[in-house]
């Protein structure tokens, strides 16, 4: 079965790593091929909010994922942070789309002025370039003149800005309700159908 969509996750150093996790594992439920990239700090930041461990290695997170979600090789590939090689490095096979989730604002600046140096930013780099759909997730409080004006400069570009807010319209009755909530969001801005919530309006009474 070809795979609808091939969508990039770029996890950076920001709180909210249960969203990325979350948000990977929609995606492959949906039939999506992932193509999931790490910062440094992605690594320190799941262990402070998860009490687990992301191997450095890029072999070794790629099993770790894979046995994680239960998902083939061909659906999940993790890529390294210097892996210029990889698909997503070059406008020629770029993704349908890209979502940095959580998202740092050094990430989102670096992205903002161009700064393609690690392949995180350079993925991103390419997206824009191309035309495809880029989301970024920042999840920073409160957000600076400087936050402010580099979200705008990619906004105007075309980015979508989705910060990590939920809503509470949904009574949400755990952790994981908030995530969700989130998670459907960024799955609406992909076109990537889901049952995480219901849709404002439905159920009314």
């Amino acid at each position: 079965m070809p795979f609808k969509q091939t969508i990039t996750v770029a996890l950076t150093g920001a709180s909210g790593m249960p969203y990325a996790l979350r948000l990977i594992e929609s995606l492959l439920a949906a039939q999506c091929r992932v193509y999931v990239l790490t910062s440094q700090v992605a690594a320190i930041v799941a262990k402070q909010e998860l009490d687990f461990t992301l191997p450095a290695r890029t072999q070794e997170l790629q099993t770790f994922l894979s046995e994680r979600f239960q998902a083939p090789t061909d659906q999940l590939q993790v890529f390294g942070r210097e892996e210029w090689f990889a698909p997503i490095a070059s406008g020629s096979n770029p993704p349908d789309a890209m979502v940095v989730c959580p998202c740092t604002m050094s990430t989102l600046a670096g992205i903002a002025v161009g700064l393609a140096d690690n392949l995180i930013g350079r993925a991103a780099d390419v997206v824009i370039k191309e035309g495809r759909k880029l989301i970024l997730v920042p999840r920073e409080t409160p957000f600076s003149a400087i936050h402010l004006e580099n979200m705008l400069k990619l906004a105007r570009l075309g980015v979508v800005i989705l910060p990590a807010n939920p809503g509470f319209y949904q009574h949400p009755q755990s952790v994981q309700d908030l995530v969700d909530f989130v998670v459907a969001r960024i799955l609406d801005q992909l076109a990537v159908p889901h049952q995480l919530l219901s849709r404002w309006g439905e159920g009314a009474q």
